[in-house]
C-alpha cells in the first residue's frame, strides 16, 4: 500500500503571514515543524529543486509536463515521481488538462519556508 502524505493542516500555508517566527531568532514548534519537514524535504533532492525552479519561474505561472521532462535526462515516470512528491509536500498544485498536467507553485508555503529561513544580518554576524 502506498504512503500516504499527511495533510497539511496545522497551519495555514495560504496566507502571507509567517507562520512563526525565523529559526534565527526562536526554536520552532515541533507542530510547525511537522507541517513544513516534507516540504524542506522534497526540495532536498537536486531534480526537485531544479523542478520547483521551472515551476516557480515560468512565465505564465505555470509549467506543462510536457515542458519540465525534456530537461533532464531522466524518464517520463521518474520525473512524474518527483512532481507527485512535490505535490505531497504541499509545493505545488496540478491541474490535468486533456492528456498534460500543469503545475503551479503555492505561493503561501514558498513563503512560509522563506520566511522561516530568514535571517537577519548584524554589524557582528556581518
Amino acid at each position: 500500500m502506498p504512503k500516504q502524505a499527511a495533510p497539511l493542516a496545522l497551519i495555514d500555508l495560504s496566507t502571507e503571514t509567517p507562520c512563526c517566527p525565523p529559526i534565527a531568532q526562536s526554536r520552532i514548534p515541533a507542530e510547525v515543524a511537522t507541517v513544513l519537514a516534507p516540504a524542506f524535504k522534497a526540495l532536498g533532492d537536486p531534480v526537485r529543486l531544479q523542478l520547483m525552479s521551472m515551476i516557480a519561474s515560468a512565465p505564465d505561472g505555470e509549467a506543462c509536463v510536457c515542458d519540465l521532462t525534456p530537461a533532464f535526462e531522466l524518464s517520463g515516470p521518474t520525473i512524474s515521481h518527483h512532481l507527485k512528491t512535490l505535490r505531497e509536500a504541499g509545493l505545488v498544485d496540478a491541474e490535468r488538462r486533456g492528456t498534460w498536467v500543469y503545475y503551479r507553485a503555492r505561493p503561501g508555503i514558498m513563503r512560509q519556508l522563506a520566511a522561516l529561513l530568514t535571517v537577519e544580518t548584524t554589524a557582528a554576524g556581518a
